[in-house]
């Protein structure tokens, strides 16, 4: 295969920079994407290139529809023609609580970000690709993480439930435009999984997946949904496009 170039937004921490590890051991180059030009960001740069591939840090708001050409020109300039596109960047819930009390802010905020920002993405890179001439050895494909919540509803973050199932529908909406240019377009839904976004209730899933909440007794990590992501970006599973990949221990398995 030809050697893979990926842009992974909300990269310098959690999911993002395990899925951006993941693909720099498939050789992919990367683009760690963050919305500040901090040190989080340049550690998580660095972490990366210790895997021997290159890397660049691009600062920039998702969310910001209007800088999302040139931040890919800036990009391909840099690391060359990109075959990737991982949208992984996202927020939670201002706060959470009763539906019946959240705020057009906190409902706005989740919709900029985890799914409007991912449609304008994609747009723009699908785009960038259908322009040119792409390499018949590389594989091509868009990776968006969502979540369980895209399916199953908690009342405490209603809006961010709403918003990932938008997200999820960009998925779909995606592979069905972009099939018939043998662009693969995937929709990762993370279940339980130890980041900096579920710390505060990650104990008491902790202990609720031991009791059976998922099928597999643990919370997951991000390396587990990292290595579910590179392998869908590498091809490993051929002749797939349009996908929901529930990454959720079998939480969601209807049982009696």
């Amino acid at each position: 295969m030809k050697r893979q170039a990926a842009l992974v937004t909300g990269s310098s921490r959690g999911i993002g920079l395990a899925a951006a590890i993941a693909l720099a051991r498939e050789g992919f180059s990367i683009a760690v994407n963050g919305p500040f030009d901090d040190e989080e960001l340049h550690r998580a740069v660095e972490t990366i290139r210790n895997e021997g591939v290159n890397a660049i840090a691009v600062a920039f708001d998702v969310s910001d529809i209007s800088c999302h050409s040139a931040q890919l020109d800036a990009i391909e300039t840099a690391i060359g023609p990109l075959t990737t596109l991982v949208n992984n960047a996202g927020v939670g819930v201002l706060q959470r609580g009763d539906l019946l009390e959240v705020s057009e802010e906190s409902y706005d905020r989740c919709m900029s970000v985890n799914s409007k920002a991912m449609f304008f993405l994609s747009q723009a890179f699908a785009k960038r690709l259908l322009a040119r001439d792409r390499d018949a050895l590389a594989f091509y494909s868009i990776v968006n993480v969502t979540s369980s919540n895209a399916v199953a509803v908690a009342v405490p973050r209603a809006e961010y439930c709403v918003s990932k199932s938008a997200a999820a529908m960009v998925s779909k909406a995606f592979a069905v435009r972009l099939g018939e240019e043998n662009i693969s377009v995937y929709d990762v839904q993370p279940g339980l999984i130890a980041t900096d976004m579920t710390e505060p209730v990650i104990e008491m899933y902790k202990q609720r997946a031991k009791e059976g909440l998922t099928l597999l007794p643990r919370v997951g990590q991000p390396e587990d949904m990292g290595a579910i992501i590179a392998s869908l970006a590498s091809g490993k599973l051929p002749y797939t496009t349009g996908q929901a990949i529930s990454a959720d221990a079998g939480m969601l398995v209807p049982r009696f």
